[in-house]
């Protein structure tokens, strides 16, 4: 039996589920296969095959949980573990959550609309659909980062997710997300819905990694609401092949001094196609936002858009994409938008895309290394992003992403 909420969810969905999205390649969803076999709860997840377990620390996840504040894990439909180390901390199954918490409905298709596009239409639909629910209590502090894997083991198949994370009032919260599939899979497609709440002074940090194969075609979708004085700082790092990949994240500024920042790094091998950015709405006075992106293609594409909407005065928000051509075949198209509908607003973008200039390999080369050498000393700088406010334990998972990328370019 549905309720009133429920029933308006579906049937908002059933009248989106032939929607397009607005950009961005038109998928055929038919083409894959939407139900998974049930696959075992593991108490230990070390008792993942091998191939299973080296695919989800490349995507950042470490089974054996050490330095973890808690671990969720989902293969193909089914949540395969679940568990938390640290008092304070929640975290469960998405479908758990809305069983044991009533009040958890009204935080489900908020910052996400079940009819935006086909797409989430059609995780509202799904027959199987779970997800995490990850919760810091008020005033709670996570020591170590919380871990989620969205793993994609089924040849051919949809992976439907819906996610809800909440940091409530004055939490500190450090979400590592790890989304990849496994080494057999060669074609599949990944639709993972993310809504965020960041309460009154509370902060989240968001890290994604993707780790697809180069037949799997992803789309995310997430929305992010942030409160009085909250801080939601978002890290998204794919260095790996993808077939098509479209992400357009929210976030909506809601309280005074509310702050989100976005930074990502992207790498286009060939026949990649990324069509990725983020937008900001600045709705409150001394809210501030920045959006950085480093964009890198080998043969593959890129569109890079960024979006800043200033909606209240006296905010400041700045817009950043850098783009490095290393294949005369790679395409990066940069979109930056600026939009004030107030005065007294900051708003600022920087954007630029080209080669590597000789002069700058030349130098290299004149100081003993090798035109490769040279070449794989500036990619690496070019990627290196030091994010603001970064915990040392996330910064050093974003390091080594950053580095098994390097390695598969050179």
């Amino acid at each position: 039996m549905h309720t009133a909420r429920q029933e308006e969810i579906l049937a908002r969905a059933r009248a989106a589920a032939g929607k397009a999205a607005a950009y961005g390649e038109d998928l055929d969803l038919n083409s894959y296969r939407v139900s998974a076999a049930t696959l075992p709860y593991l108490n230990d997840p070390t008792q993942l095959a091998a191939e299973d377990r080296a695919r989800l620390l490349a995507a950042g996840v470490d089974v054996t949980g050490s330095d973890r504040a808690g671990t969720f894990i989902q293969i193909n439909q089914s949540v395969v573990h679940c568990g938390v180390a640290q008092e304070g901390l929640e975290v469960l199954s998405t479908a758990e959550a809305l069983e044991k918490y009533p009040w958890a409905e009204e935080y489900w298709w908020r910052a996400v609309l079940p009819d935006q596009d086909k797409y989430t239409a059609h995780v509202a639909l799904a027959p199987q659909r779970n997800g995490y629910f990850i919760r810091a209590l008020p005033g709670a502090r996570a020591v170590y980062p919380l871990q989620a894997c969205l793993y994609l083991q089924q040849e051919g198949a949809v992976q439907d997710v819906h996610n809800i994370v909440i940091a409530e009032e004055g939490a500190e919260l450090h979400l590592v997300s790890g989304c990849t599939s496994a080494a057999r899979v060669k074609h599949g497609a990944h639709i993972g819905i993310s809504e965020f709440y960041v309460k009154k002074g509370a902060r989240l940090t968001f890290t994604m990694i993707h780790n697809w194969a180069e037949g799997v075609a992803v789309r995310p979708r997430s929305g992010t609401v942030i409160a009085e004085g909250g801080l939601f700082l978002s890290n998204y790092v794919c260095l790996q092949p993808v077939r098509t990949m479209q992400m357009y994240p929210t976030a909506w500024l809601q309280g005074p001094g509310a702050v989100a920042r976005y930074y990502s790094i992207l790498v286009a091998p060939p026949g990649s196609s990324m069509d990725v950015g983020s937008r900001v709405v600045l709705q409150a006075p001394r809210t501030r936002a920045e959006v950085v992106a480093r964009t890198l293609t080998t043969g593959g594409e890129i569109i890079n858009r960024g979006c800043l909407v200033a909606e209240a005065p006296e905010v400041k928000a700045h817009l950043e994409c850098r783009g490095l051509v290393l294949a005369e075949t790679g395409v990066i198209h940069a979109i930056p938008e600026l939009l004030a509908k107030v005065g007294n607003v900051d708003l600022s973008h920087e954007a630029a895309v080209g080669k590597i200039a000789e002069e700058e390999i030349e130098y290299l080369m004149a100081r003993g290394l090798s035109e490769d050498e040279a070449t794989a000393t500036i990619v690496r700088g070019f990627l290196n992003v030091q994010m603001m406010g970064l915990p040392p334990a996330l910064q050093a998972e974003i390091d080594k992403a950053v580095e098994a990328g390097e390695k598969a370019l050179f």
